[in-house]
Parts: C-alpha cells; sequence; structure tokens
C-alpha cells in the first residue's frame, strides 16, 4: 500500500505532466542484470517507482532460503540506485494492487515475461499507459548467482 506521502508525490507529478514507471521484482543478491533493468526503466519516463516483494512474498515465490537479504537491506539497496525514485514494500504474491494504486504510465518487466503474462499489463493498457518489455543481460541472474556460492 502507498503511503499517504508517495500517493501524493504522485499525483504532483501527474499534475506537472511527468512520466510514472513501475516496475517490480525482489531483486536478491543485486546484481548488474537488475541495475539493467532499473536503467532502462528510469529512461522510459521521468519517476520510477519499484515494487519490492517483501521477505514473505519473496519466500513464497523463490522458496526456503530465499530471500537471502531481508526486505530492508534489499530496499536500502535499492534506494541507493540512482535510478530509482521510491520503492515500495508489497506482500502479495503479484504486485496488481500496488499497480492499481500507483496507475503508472508505463510498466516495466524482463522480456523473459510475454504482455499477456504480465501482471497489471492489461489494466495499465486499459487506461491508455504501456508496457515495456527490457531484454535480459545475458549471464545474470540471482538463481545463478546462488548456484555458483554453493
Amino acid at each position: 500500500m502507498l503511503s499517504p506521502d508517495i500517493a501524493e508525490s504522485l499525483e504532483r507529478l501527474r499534475a506537472a505532466g511527468k512520466t510514472i514507471v513501475f516496475t517490480n521484482g525482489c531483486f536478491d543478491l543485486l546484481h548488474p542484470g537488475h541495475i539493467h533493468q532499473l536503467r532502462e526503466a528510469r529512461a522510459q519516463g521521468d519517476f520510477l517507482v519499484v515494487g519490492l516483494n517483501s521477505d514473505a512474498s519473496a519466500r513464497r515465490l523463490k522458496g526456503e532460503g530465499r530471500p537471502v537479504l531481508p526486505q530492508d537491506g534489499r530496499q536500502e539497496l535499492l534506494e541507493a540506485i540512482r535510478y530509482v525514485d521510491t520503492v515500495v514494500i508489497f506482500g502479495e504474491d503479484t504486485p496488481e494492487a500496488l499497480i492499481r494504486e500507483v496507475r503508472p504510465d508505463v510498466l516495466v518487466k524482463g522480456a523473459e515475461y510475454e504482455i499477456k503474462d504480465i501482471v497489471g499489463a492489461e489494466f495499465v493498457e486499459g487506461y491508455g499507459g504501456r508496457v515495456h518489455r527490457v531484454p535480459m543481460l545475458p549471464g545474470y541472474s540471482t538463481s545463478e548467482l546462488l548456484a555458483k556460492l554453493k
């Protein structure tokens, strides 16, 4: 759920004609592939909102032992990245409710997802927003990093 401060900021940005972009993920063990996605997302507009899966949500999606970094640490890392304007933690398995609150002009996900499989795509396109798919940066994934560590 958006804090009143973030909701108010988004309204001011909209009133000023700014483009709001949304992307999401677990962002566990931050790596160059994540930075690539965030850079490309931010290039789509003026203000980037990152939805971050809570620890419980990430564990349900990724399995026991995940996330490696707790949500507060993952949030702190994301907030330190210059492409990210704000981070919102969500506890659901998908960011659907958060996307409905943010109402982004552009919804960004990795190109490994087909548009029909991107949560919130139909909603965003329904009011005239668009979906942008970012090609993955070859050789980087959290699962691959964890496998190498083992």
